[in-house]
């Protein structure tokens, strides 16, 4: 059996100044493993690794602490437990001020996790087993993430505002045998139906065995004898002692799907130990936790930030973490300023999409609430811009509160490029410099590396860090064509960026067919696979344009054969059938009927042409005449009121 002792206690891994920073990303650089295994001493391990890291960006296959084992969990709970037991782990605040928020110690969560652990277990869920959970943002979720940690089963998170369709494909392709799921969710003055959702799903599935599901509107609903039970009967007499499942590094820690270019979404693989070390550490320096501070990220778990910043990376630095089921306006539109007053928040980390709609309310909201607790304020899912930053910067942060400006991905398990709070000079609307261990490249085009300062480029990085993608699930391939293919022996990104005469680096957004929209990346196939379902279209297209609130939004080109319906009633139709196959956040803002699309001769959408258009910015459209139709520019034109 193994005796854990806290030999190096959170805190111990936090730098402190700027010198400390760039010590540390020199050390990290010069020699990787050296510095990863000095970090990764700070966790008890059931077996030490044979070697830190073995890579091949070619094949790909990265491999972290080979032949380690552990259990993650075991360094949340066994190894903090000594000196933090009695300490707050997750503040929750319901979606209802008037309602009762809740606190968990962290000898309260390891009981729970225990507890639903056992259950898990009872149901018939093992080590491997695929769970999905489709919950609202309640302390159960991350107790359901935690126990499948504990029992080595792989949770996938989806975001419960996903159609039953989106749903259903996730099963389906991750083969889940657990869905973990509640009657509904509140969400502001609405009550959503989730159980419905997931029956539904499940009428196209047979993977599913058992399904675990949480009392939380009271709505009424269908119960299948035998598949279906509540989460209170699951948890009768259960233990509040488990032994956790002993995994090795690379197991499967979860799956988490994202949007691509291609219509069907990847189910990005994240595992064990290299996720575990990189989420404490990066959360540790970003932010700048100390041990009695309450931090709090807005997001919700079924996204990367809500795994990685949450749940995981702060637990595992022996945090207080705040989860919030609400949204950022109910019931009136200081509610987030408010929680900050009442909780003391001393690091805020939420999306520009949320600061933008908060700006919308003018500043009173905000002056109403004592802020002065906050000591950082953060941004994550999308570039901020300049005037979202000032604003946010200005009339949140009081002008003194560091802005960590962060880039990361759903593949990147962790934060890649930020400031470190108070550490790194703050630069509006720059991610700045790169966490030790993480080595970005700007290339050209053609893969060519463009150094020095001034220069603007794609977004690479050349060296593994610990907590990156592993896989697509099921489909390898298609991880190595996505990410590891345009630009040999680097992994790409997909994004654009700048390095300006200071070497600090600016996020430009997306340079492929994927969608921003409020920090959710929605891939351009998978919104016309959607639209092209409806009877009467023929081809469409999609892109995204500048929205002042999401960032971005999905404007869609649609080629339809229908006389007898009004362009308005087919756009409404279209819209809604994108919102019935996928979800609301990818519901187009504007459906625009056309008589056809710009394509080259080879017959590939010229997506430029209809990017311009939807921006409204018909200025250097370039040379139209090469294409097969260029008379079809005009309409589109025409048809958007631009002429």
């Amino acid at each position: 059996m193994l005796k854990f002792n806290a030999n190096r206690m959170p805190m111990s891994d936090r730098i402190e100044t700027l010198r400390d920073y760039t010590n540390d990303y020199h050390k990290s650089v010069v020699s990787p493993e050296k510095f990863w295994s000095e970090i990764a001493e700070n966790f008890d391990w059931r077996k030490k690794w044979d070697q830190v890291l073995s890579w091949d960006f070619e094949t790909p296959k990265i491999s972290w602490f080979e032949n380690a084992e552990l259990n993650l969990t075991e360094n949340i709970f066994e190894r903090l437990l000594p000196t933090h037991e009695n300490k707050t782990a997750i503040i929750w605040e319901p979606n209802d001020p008037k309602k009762n928020p809740i606190h968990l110690t962290y000898g309260e969560l390891f009981k729970a996790t225990c507890k639903f652990a056992n259950a898990m277990k009872s149901q018939g869920v093992n080590k491997g087993d695929r769970v999905i959970i489709y919950m609202p943002m309640v302390p159960e979720a991350a107790v359901a993430m935690l126990a499948c940690a504990r029992v080595g089963a792989v949770h996938s998170v989806v975001f419960a505002g996903f159609s039953s369709s989106a749903l259903a494909d996730r099963i389906n392709d991750c083969q889940a045998k657990m869905i973990l799921t509640s009657d509904g969710n509140f969400r502001g003055n609405k009550n959503i139906q989730v159980k419905a959702v997931v029956d539904e799903a499940l009428n196209n599935t047979e993977f599913v065995e058992k399904v675990i599901v949480l009392k939380r509107t009271g709505e009424a609903v269908e119960m299948i004898p035998g598949r279906d039970l509540w989460w209170d009967e699951a948890l009768e007499g259960q233990s509040e002692d488990h032994l956790a499942e002993v995994m090795s590094a690379e197991d499967l820690l979860f799956i988490l799907y994202t949007s691509g270019s291609t219509g069907k979404p990847k189910g990005v693989v994240h595992t064990t130990a290299g996720y575990m070390v990189y989420t404490y550490y990066s959360f540790l320096n970003v932010f700048q936790y100390d041990a009695d501070d309450v931090y709090w990220c807005t997001a919700d778990i079924g996204w990367i930030t809500g795994h990685s910043y949450i749940v995981y990376g702060p637990l595992l630095a022996g945090a207080t973490t705040l989860m919030f089921e609400g949204v950022p306006t109910y019931p009136h539109p200081g509610r987030f300023w408010e929680i900050v007053e009442k909780y003391k928040v001393n690091q805020f980390y939420t999306a520009p999409t949320a600061i933008r709609a908060l700006q919308v309310h003018g500043t009173e909201p905000v002056e109403k609430f004592d802020l002065s607790s906050l000591k950082v304020i953060g941004s994550v899912g999308e570039p901020i811009n300049e005037e979202a930053w000032h604003w946010y910067h200005e009339h949140v942060g009081k002008g003194n509160c560091p802005l960590v400006d962060t880039w990361w991905q759903t593949e990147t398990g962790g934060i890649m490029i930020s400031p470190l709070a108070g550490i790194t000079p703050n630069k509006p609307a720059h991610a700045s410099l790169p966490l030790p261990g993480v080595q970005p490249v700007i290339v050209d085009s053609e893969g060519n590396e463009l150094e020095g300062n001034n220069v603007e480029g794609n977004l690479c990085i050349k060296y593994p860090w610990p907590s990156m993608i592993r896989t697509t699930y099921g489909d390898h391939q298609r991880c190595k064509d996505t990410y590891f293919s345009t630009y040999k022996g680097m992994y790409f990104t997909g994004d654009g960026v700048k390095r300006d005469h200071d070497g600090f680096l600016r996020i430009l957004g997306r340079v492929d067919d994927v969608i921003n929209v409020s920090g959710h990346r929605m891939g351009t196939a998978e919104v016309e696979n959607a639209i092209n379902e409806h009877s009467n279209v023929i081809e469409s297209a999609v892109v995204g344009y500048p929205h002042e609130i999401k960032g971005q939004g999905i404007y869609a080109f649609a080629i339809c054969d229908s006389l007898d319906k009004s362009a308005e009633v087919l756009e409404d139709e279209i819209k809604q059938l994108v919102r019935k196959i996928i979800g609301p956040i990818a519901k187009p803002e504007h459906v625009q009927i056309v008589s056809g699309l710009p394509k080259t001769r080879s017959g590939k959408i010229m997506r430029r042409i209809l990017r311009k258009v939807a921006s409204r910015d018909l200025s250097n459209l370039g040379d139209i005449s090469t294409l097969l139709n260029p008379e079809v520019v005009d309409d589109i034109i025409k048809g958007a009121g631009l002429d």
